[in-house]
């Protein structure tokens, strides 16, 4: 039962400490906004598409390789 309740106040914790870490990461880009573009957290977050993340990317179809020749 103890391993229970541990293992359920680490995942807690886990939780929280990632929505801190968010925050922190969206005041730190508002007040410097000197340092550039920030990752927008509302795209699908995969590179995979070549060349480096774009709105297309999270497209059907665009992360498939070309084929080779």
């Amino acid at each position: 039962m103890t391993t229970y309740l541990v293992t359920i106040g680490l995942i807690f914790t886990i939780m929280l400490a990632g929505i801190a870490v968010e925050r922190i990461y969206r005041c730190f880009a508002a007040r410097n906004p000197q340092l550039g573009p920030f990752r927008d957290s509302s795209k699908c977050g995969s590179c995979t598409a070549g060349s480096g993340c774009s709105d297309t990317a999270c497209e059907s179809g665009a992360a498939t390789p070309a084929p080779h020749h």
